[in-house]
């Protein structure tokens, strides 16, 4: 049994999609990242950099101690190693696959996130209107160039890293799909290859398992005060801020 520390975003759904690829029995433990449970000592201890998703594998090959993995692209090389699904296990086609994985985790991921945060979220923090329009421009140009990254790629190959589907398409999925959304439907059609890699992946009835995993966590309505809370949790953290839980993680560790 594998426990899945998880909430229904982008990044959750890379790990509930690639146990259901898998076919592996897992359990959802919830981590309300807007309620701060990224927070508490138990969870810290699994992923130090407060952050969703964190596994923890009660039956990692060879036998053995449990194992504990945080960061979505190590959790999916470690799923695929393990189940032998994916991800070659050696050569040239290995490495073909991981530079993807990569490539989302450092590109596509985070510029994303950045332009969501800027578009949709800092209008409702700050009310210098330069700051905003500045940081928009900055982060969803850099959005519509990774997807033209990408509709190259998918132009010559039915995935992203060749003829197979792996965990680079698991990876970059969650992510993709979201395109029209951040910037308008209509940035299909500059796309038509992206497009058609986001439909077929999303048809795999694996796929659309892993999407729906928890879908009702986030449903609640909030208060002004409680939305207020959230995006302090979400966008304000600090070092300052997360030390006090980060000691109490360390010394119940030791």
């Amino acid at each position: 049994m594998i426990d899945v520390h998880y909430w229904p975003t982008p990044n959750g759904w890379k790990v509930t999609i690639m146990l259901e690829e898998c076919g592996l029995d897992y359990s959802i433990k919830p981590v309300d990242i807007g309620g701060g449970d990224q927070f508490r000592p138990d969870f810290l201890r699994i992923s130090p950099n407060n952050r969703m998703p964190a596994i923890i594998d009660h039956d990692p090959p060879g036998g053995g101690a449990p194992v504990a993995l945080f960061e979505s692209g190590a959790i999916l090389e470690y799923l695929a190693d393990k189940t032998g699904s994916f991800l070659p296990r050696e050569g040239a086609d290995r490495y073909r696959v991981l530079q993807w994985v990569h490539w989302q985790m450092a590109n596509l991921g985070p510029m994303m996130g950045n332009a969501n945060h800027f578009k949709n979220y800092a209008k409702n923090i700050t009310d210098e209107p330069g700051q905003l329009e500045y940081g928009t421009r900055r982060f969803v140009g850099e959005v519509d160039r990774l997807s033209g990254v990408m509709d190259a790629q998918l132009s010559v190959h039915p995935y992203l890293a060749g003829a197979d589907y792996s965990i680079a398409d698991i990876i970059t999925w969650p992510w993709a799909t979201l395109m029209g959304r951040l910037i308008d439907e209509a940035v299909w059609d500059d796309f038509p290859n992206l497009k058609r890699w986001v439909d077929e992946v999303g048809a795999r009835p694996a796929v659309d398992r892993g999407f729906r995993v928890g879908r009702d966590l986030a449903k609640r309505d909030l208060t002004e005060e409680e939305e207020k809370a959230r995006r302090e949790l979400l966008f304000n953290q600090t070092n300052e801020k997360v030390r006090k839980a980060r000691e109490e993680a360390a010394r119940t560790a030791s």
